[in-house]
């Protein structure tokens, strides 16, 4: 939907310069915050390769829980710390990267017997080390540090190139995604080789980090490896659209998913046929990039959005989500030089960031969460430092602000920075991927810092996926016949060449200019300023088509969505599926009548569907936790609605005894006044919470007796009453699952007295402590900061019922305590992955029941199916 012709008036003020004194504060917070994170990793984590900051430990592969193909990511090889040794250096911290260079050398071992991603091991690990490796060499040349290192990670680099090797003797050149690092690809105790499929990405996000590794060494044997892939993926492309799909067979070189869009699963295919060009100076990758960026512009952007098409009918929209992957296309459209639309679609997801405080892992056409996760994700903070490069528009820096205070105010835990579980309710998840220390932190360390601040130019480097410096005098060195340009017989053609980048001076003479299309895509997503009333289109002679009279099997009705830009997609099970593309509308009145016909869709859906409650939130807010970890819980259907109080209910936790709370309390005089802490089991939810509730309690936690369970994995349990009357109880009663549970219990083991607030989401600090100074080491002015009023406003659309959106892997599900009546049992929760919960993605996209009697169409039902296998694909996919 091209949202921009809906626009009328906008609210923006033109920014001002930020000062010099400012941005050299915000540079030392970023410097405190990634401080606080690396060390935590080392203090708590190391020798591990991920930081756990809500437990404070660190994730080994085979000790914790299985997270599935995103534990493909660590293969025991010290992940953290090898992706964030060229920050060090970025950052001046000097003494810290020798340090974790010696560390690296003396620790790290790669012959370790684990099946790891061949993408996530290349960009993170192989990138990591040659990373590195740029910054000890840079170091060592300048003659102070370094003046022992004789190209250790370099070896250590060409090691690991060697182990990955195995998985490319396919008869495509495409990689196979996995790869035993001691015994490589087939054969029994590889454990691998069996696959099939991997993703366009996967595949092609080899050539930097390889030809790199050829060029450092001599050894051609990894360019040419890279190109063969690219080669094939360009040779497989479909010829029609000049579009990629998400998933190819290895084999057969089929496509196995053929949509295409710039996010999950395809993204830094294209990144890499660009920056491949501008590190290794041929032409053909620039010429093969700009032929399929010309067909990206063509079918998938619709500024401000970005939205997947199927590659033989790239007018055919394959969904109508966007995933938070795609954030880092604005950047990679400033290197092309294609400045408009990277503000466009930049604008849209910096309003989504703060209608939501961050990107969440998908989001809908209309900005709603469609899955609720953020792994605290870089994408959205690399391309804002990539658009204030080109344009030295201050505006950034402001987005580059809000994004350390969102990181500070829910992500901070005191062990690190912790990922966002659902970005509704602020509940975390205990996971921090190295990702967010190798290009969170760089990428916003150069927004604000001068170029004296930084210890090298970074015009001599180039950034990986993963924001690795490669340096561009790689492209000079010579390299055995370019390998690789033989399997194309292409002849480069001068027309398919933008050879020009535009001039951000010329570009933007006014600095009102990009502010004038900022401003229409803002009160788009915030709804904040007035529109006119709904008119019908001009010459129509009718009011327009409403949701609740809508009829499939109606010819003028089919055509009235026509004109309004609304397509009708048929699916395989006999329903429907509605789609607006609003460039597609006769006029812009037709696209805004179209709009708010999809609207009343989406809220008549939310109205038929069963309705289900949304997770809680646990808050700890006492010494040393001060508000910082948030532990996502499940509600009851019964009790005080948590959603319904401003302030939830605080107080401190006391364990009942008996634990299990199915008797009279023998301890009512401690938990009179307290939120009791029980374990699930032996007796129903509704009779756990009279206990307490007579014991003077003013809350309840129900903590799962199922050792080793955690929200992370199992799907939101949402605990159902008695089969009777439960209208006598008035407390709020919550279910943390054993991980989260055992969070709170070492908690109140260690500092005895624990406060906690229970709510339908995380409270801002400054709001719990209610004026009084704030309590811990952040840098924090920003959270007494209060966000400027609008000069005008428009209450937000009411939707008939709660966004049913579950968070991947979280649908919800209706339960009851063991052994209860017949009435109530266990719902929604007997598998154990979230493609066996039904419901769980209802009513985010527009589909719903073909009525071939001519009745009003029921409802508006989103494919869930397709959802959740479309999540667990970018699971795969390498998110």
């Amino acid at each position: 939907m091209t949202l921009l012709l809906l626009l009328l008036g906008s609210c923006l003020r033109l920014g001002l310069a930020m000062p010099r004194e400012e941005r050299h504060r915000l540079r030392n917070q970023v410097v405190e915050m990634f401080d606080h994170a690396y060390q935590n990793y080392m203090d708590h984590a190391y020798p591990a390769d991920e930081l756990m900051p809500l437990t404070c430990r660190g994730r080994v592969r085979g000790l914790e829980p299985s997270r599935g193909d995103v534990d493909d990511a660590l293969g025991k090889f010290s992940l953290t710390l090898i992706d964030t040794l060229d920050t060090l250096a970025l950052l001046n911290k000097t003494t810290e990267f020798e340090a974790a260079v010696r560390r690296v050398l003396s620790d790290v071992r790669l012959d370790n017997d684990v099946v790891v991603s061949v993408f996530e091991t290349n960009i993170r690990v192989l990138g990591g080390l040659l990373g590195g490796h740029s910054m000890a060499v840079m170091l060592r040349e300048r003659g102070h540090h370094m003046l022992w290192y004789q190209d250790e990670l370099l070896h250590m680099a060409k090691e690991l190139g060697l182990r990955l090797l195995p998985a490319f003797n396919t008869s495509s050149g495409l990689p196979y995604p996995r790869v035993n690092l001691r015994h490589g690809v087939r054969g029994p105790e590889t454990r691998t080789g069996t696959e099939t499929d991997t993703c366009t990405a996967c595949a092609g996000t080899i050539i930097l980090e390889f030809a790199a590794l050829s060029r450092f060494t001599g050894d051609p044997v990894f360019e040419v490896h890279a190109r063969r892939a690219l080669d094939f993926l360009w040779e497989k492309r479909q010829r029609h659209s000049n579009l990629v799909g998400t998933t190819i067979n290895i084999h057969s070189g089929e496509w196995v998913r053929r949509e295409s869009g710039v996010g999950a699963g395809i993204d830094s295919y294209y990144e890499y046929l660009l920056k491949a060009y501008i590190l290794l100076g041929d032409d053909l990758f620039l010429q093969r990039f700009n032929i399929h960026y010309a067909s990206i512009m063509k079918y998938i952007s619709q500024p401000p959005l970005l939205l997947d098409v199927h590659i033989h009918k790239p007018l055919l929209p394959a969904r109508t989500w966007m995933d938070s992957l795609l954030a880092f296309f604005p950047g990679l459209q400033v290197l092309k030089g294609d400045i408009r639309p990277a503000i466009e679609t930049h604008e849209m997801l910096y309003q989504v960031t703060k209608k939501h405080n961050f990107l969440p892992e998908a989001f809908t056409t209309d900005f709603r969460v469609h899955w609720a996760q953020h792994p605290l994700r870089p994408e959205f903070a690399e391309s804002t430092y990539f658009l204030y490069k080109a344009t030295r528009d201050p505006y950034y820096l402001e987005v580059g602000h809000s994004v350390l205070e969102n990181l500070n105010r829910f992500a901070r835990v005191p062990c690190g920075f912790a990922a966002m579980k659902d970005v509704r309710t602020g509940s975390h998840e205990d996971r921090m991927d190295s990702f967010f220390l190798a290009e969170m932190f760089k990428y916003l360390f150069l927004l604000f810092a001068e170029a004296e601040d930084l210890p090298f130019d970074v015009e001599d480097y180039i950034f990986t996926t993963e924001a690795h410096l490669l340096p561009l005098s790689l492209s000079t060195t010579p390299l055995v016949p370019p390998a690789g340009n033989t399997t194309t017989g292409e002849d480069l053609d001068d027309s398919n060449f933008d050879w020009s980048c535009p001039n951000t001076r010329l570009l933007f003479p006014d600095p009102a200019f990009p502010r004038s299309f900022r401003e229409p895509i803002r009160n788009v997503v915030d709804k904040n300023c007035p529109r006119p009333a709904p008119r019908s289109e001009p010459g129509a002679g009718r009011p327009p088509l409403r949701a609740r009279d809508f009829m499939a099997s109606n010819p003028e009705h089919l055509e009235l969505l026509r004109r309004m830009g609304v397509s009708l997609i048929h699916l395989k099970d006999g329903r429907v599926q509605l789609v607006q593309h609003a460039a597609q509308a006769v006029s812009p009145v037709a696209a805004e009548d179209g709009l708010r016909f999809m609207q009343e869709m989406m809220e008549l859906s939310s109205q038929q569907q069963k309705e289900q409650l949304p997770p809680r939130a646990v808050q700890i807010i006492s010494h040393p936790f001060f508000g910082r970890v948030v532990l996502t819980a499940g509600p009851a259907q019964f009790g005080t609605d948590l959603s319904k109080s401003k302030t939830g209910v605080q107080g401190f936790v006391a364990v009942a005894e008996p634990y299990s709370g199915c008797s009279e309390l023998t301890n009512g005089d401690l938990l009179a006044g307290r939120i009791a802490m029980l374990q699930r089991g032996q007796c129903m939810f509704a009779e756990k919470a009279r206990h307490i509730q007579r014991a003077g309690a003013i809350g309840g936690i129900v903590i799962d007796d199922t050792e080793g369970s955690s929200s992370d994995t199992a799907p939101l349990f949402q605990m159902a009453g008695d089969g009777r009357s439960t209208d006598d109880i008035t407390l709020p009663l919550l279910f943390l699952f054993h991980k989260e549970g055992n969070i709170l219990l070492e908690a109140l083991r260690e500092y005895r007295e624990v406060e906690v607030l229970l709510g339908d989401k995380a409270r801002d600090r400054a709001a719990i402590f209610k004026g009084k100074p704030l309590p811990g080491s952040i840098l924090d002015s920003s959270e007494d900061r209060q966000e400027e009023e609008e000069d005008c406003s428009l209450e937000e659309r009411d939707h008939a019922a709660p966004d049913p959106a579950a968070p991947p892997g979280q649908p919800h599900a209706s339960a009851e305590e063991h052994g209860e009546s017949a009435d109530s049992t266990e719902a929604c929760g007997q598998g154990d992955g979230p493609g066996d919960d039904e419901g769980t993605e209802k009513g985010e996209e527009s589909a719903l029941e073909e009525d071939t009697s001519g009745q009003s169409v029921d409802s508006l039902l989103s494919d869930w199916k397709e959802d959740l296998e479309a999540f667990q694909q970018m699971e795969k996919d390498e998110l």
